[in-house]
């Protein structure tokens, strides 16, 4: 995910009920630049297309021509770093413990509805993001305080910078989990 201030997030909508697509496009388009997909092999399409970049995916379950969880297993095979919300009128099963998506709403769904559902997604992209470059400004800070001098650390300028990121990452971090549950970061770390 793209976290810088200038660049939109991407949000692909895929569902064939093209009355729903468009609805679901029409209410995120003036926070979020949105791909739209009459179904899911359209969605794959979009979804390997080397131009574009999906930050959150929100998937119909039952599209005719390829299920949502064929969608969902594809970006799961491709490795695709997006999130992805399942929007469907199937109501949830126990298996969509193992599914492998990010969220789960069952139709109708609002604008309010998708908006937070998206906005909760990035956040948790950005939080494992941040999270994942903690883990490695850490490591590589244990590795120098196992191996250096406390003198030759107290002089370095670099390992200074190194311990500032690592507040600086860890004081983003709280910021990002204050408005997430702690459900939300514990089924997504």
């Amino acid at each position: 995910m793209s976290s810088g201030t200038h660049t939109r997030a991407t949000v692909l909508v895929a569902e064939d009920e093209r009355h729903l697509a468009d609805l679901y496009t029409d209410y995120l388009s003036d926070d979020y630049d949105v791909v739209t997909a009459y179904g899911g092999e359209e969605a794959v399409d979009v979804l390997h297309d080397p131009t574009i970049s999906v930050d959150v995916a929100l998937l119909d379950r039952r599209m005719p021509d390829l299920s949502g969880d064929k969608v969902l297993a594809d970006i799961n095979e491709q490795g695709n770093d997006c999130r992805v919300a399942m929007v469907t009128a199937v109501n949830p099963g126990f298996d969509i413990i193992d599914m492998g998506c990010d969220d789960y709403l069952v139709k109708p769904v609002s604008r309010e509805d998708l908006l937070e559902v998206v906005e909760r997604l990035l956040k948790l992209s950005e939080y494992s993001e941040k999270h994942q470059q903690l883990t490695s400004k850490k490591l590589k800070r244990n590795v120098l305080e196992v191996e250096k001098s406390t003198a030759e650390l107290e002089r370095s300028e670099r390992f200074e910078r190194l311990t500032d990121e690592i507040d600086g990452l860890e004081s983003e971090l709280s910021e990002i989990g204050a408005d997430l549950s702690f459900e939300d970061l514990q089924r997504h770390i």
